[in-house]
């Protein structure tokens, strides 16, 4: 976390990631995209805040006035190799939520500026990676987790333990609430066993969720849930069951500095978003 200024922040964005790589996809950022972006952050005085900070200024509590919250989605492997030595020459942290099922044992991989990196293919083939039973080839495994937050470039909150769509895979609501507490219950276990801990924090698979899903994650002890919709600014007050989150889609630092100088503004910020909601409610 970056030094703090002195007024608190009206709003806090919330940014999504999911790669950091040379290898192109819809969203994937690249390694120099990434670097410009918190080389930006970092000289414009911007503080990364961490998940307590953001609980605390949901519910009211002052931070500083350039505030923003870094997130990655999944647990990619390229978020250790190029994002966390991104945020280690940036003096910035972030937020990683995890597929806890995806993620095995083994060494330590090398990072950005270590010599030979290993491979970090783009989206598609990680998926295919992980479906045919090769998700140590993508993902990070649990000493590289203990490596970056012994660094405090990261902390880990739950993305499930499965990454299922149960809305999809179920037969029922009965069903689909079952089997997505039992998926949420593992992913809760498994944070326990391996990090010492599990947080109130998690993070919706693909995005979706419903009134079951959010009735099933209270009941689970989560509260802060996180979408992958930018339709509302995150201020004090704002519900923390629906945390609105902007997506990079592969843009560089000039990208960044109009959309953080539009969303902190009093007026075009609040104009925006105002916009966007009523746009989506004529369709």
């Amino acid at each position: 976390m970056n030094s703090p200024s002195h007024a608190s922040a009206r709003t806090v964005p919330v940014l999504m990631y999911h790669h950091v790589s040379p290898s192109p996809g819809p969203i994937t950022l690249s390694p120099e995209h990434f670097d410009a972006q918190m080389r930006w952050l970092a000289q414009a005085g911007y503080t990364t805040l961490d998940t307590a900070a953001f609980a605390g200024f949901l519910a009211g509590e002052p931070v500083p006035e350039k505030s923003v919250l870094l997130t990655f989605d999944d647990g990619y492997l390229d978020n250790y190799v190029y994002g966390h030595a991104a945020l280690q020459r940036h003096g910035l942290n972030a937020v990683m939520f995890l597929v806890t099922g995806w993620m095995g044992d083994g060494p330590v991989r090398a990072t950005q500026g270590q010599g030979a990196l290993p491979a970090t293919p783009a989206h598609g083939e990680c998926e295919q990676l992980i479906a045919s039973g090769h998700a140590d080839d993508v993902i990070v495994r649990w000493s590289e987790i203990e490596s970056m937050r012994a660094a405090g470039t990261f902390e880990f909150h739950s993305h499930t333990h499965t990454h299922t769509r149960w809305d999809k895979q179920c037969a029922n609501a009965s069903e689909k609430r079952e089997r997505l507490a039992q998926d949420i219950a593992q992913s809760r276990s498994r944070l326990q066993q391996r990090l010492g801990g599990v947080s109130d924090h998690l993070c919706w698979p693909q995005g979706y969720f419903d009134a079951d899903y959010q009735q099933v994650a209270r009941e689970a002890g989560f509260k802060y849930l996180y979408t992958t919709r930018d339709d509302a600014r995150n201020v004090p007050g704002t519900d923390p069951a629906r945390i609105c989150r902007i997506g990079e889609k592969g843009r560089g630092a000039d990208w960044l500095a109009q959309k953080l100088w539009l969303v902190r503004n009093p007026l075009l910020g609040g104009a925006h978003y105002w916009l966007k909601q009523h746009q989506k409610k004529k369709r």
